[in-house]
């Protein structure tokens, strides 16, 4: 597939990148389609195709319905199983990090792939959480995913916590459950210092993470947007670029 051109805006972006020293990068599904994940809200969306689904990620659906953490189950392993790699633009993102350009690094997506790119951990912030381990709902303990899938491939639908017999669930932040204060602390910290917000893959219509984009618009810090669709936030941007984001983040932060 033929890379995008360098047009006008492209290298409008290079210029916002290389002039900025302090970036706060914000990611949501769309950095992650081109790794095979699809997004929930988009076309071809988990919960556009099947409404049903968007049950697996309510809390109060989770807690009270064991076919509704059965179904959860199958899916984490199906994910699992699957082996899902980083693509260009997670990579992109640790080429920023190499110039000493990233400040925090701050994604809606529980899939783990920043890590797997090669992203600081210390300066990732999954503010909703990840799917790389497990929680119980009764006595706070958690435990590598692994682990629990690995109990779900020998045969248990619905695996119980070992200590306390309580629900395990995914240590992902469900519809109805409370951010982490501290996680949503630093996101907006590094929205008030930043000198460039980059936003990537996301509609901006999750709050209330969303909200950190305002906060650097507010300030005066110039906004980028990279998304395949129009966000509602594209009114706040400085510049806007369309196209996919595995080849549009390389070309504007790989600059060699």
């Amino acid at each position: 597939m033929a890379q995008p051109s360098l047009t006008p805006e492209i290298k409008q972006a290079r210029v916002l990148i290389q002039d900025a020293q302090k970036v706060c990068v914000l990611t949501g599904a769309g950095i992650s389609t081109d790794s095979g994940i699809p997004d929930f809200r988009g076309p071809n969306g988990v919960w556009t195709k099947d409404p049903e689904a968007e049950k697996m990620s309510t809390l109060s659906h989770y807690m009270s319905e064991p076919d509704v953490r059965r179904r959860s189950w199958q899916m984490k392993l199906e994910q699992a199983d699957a082996q899902r790699q980083p693509n260009a633009g997670h990579r992109a993102l640790v080429e920023l990090e190499r110039q000493q350009k990233l400040l925090a690094l701050v994604t809606q997506n529980v899939d783990g792939l920043h890590h797997d790119a090669g992203s600081d951990p210390e300066r990732i912030v999954e503010i909703h959480g990840t799917l790389r381990e497990v929680v119980c709902m009764e006595c706070d303990e958690r435990a590598d995913m692994e682990r629990a899938l690995r109990r779900v491939r020998a045969g248990e639908e619905d695996p119980a916590c070992r200590s306390c017999g309580g629900i395990l669930k995914s240590a992902t932040i469900s519809f109805g459950q409370g951010l982490v204060e501290r996680d949503m602390v630093r996101a907006e910290s590094a929205a008030q210092e930043c000198d460039l917000m980059l936003a990537i893959g996301t509609t901006l219509g999750v709050y209330p993470i969303a909200g950190i984009v305002p906060i650097a618009h507010t300030r005066g810090t110039p906004v980028l947007i990279v998304n395949a669709e129009p966000t509602e936030m594209d009114a706040l941007a400085h510049l806007r670029l369309t196209g996919s984001i595995s080849e549009v983040l390389p070309l504007i932060l790989n600059q060699n």
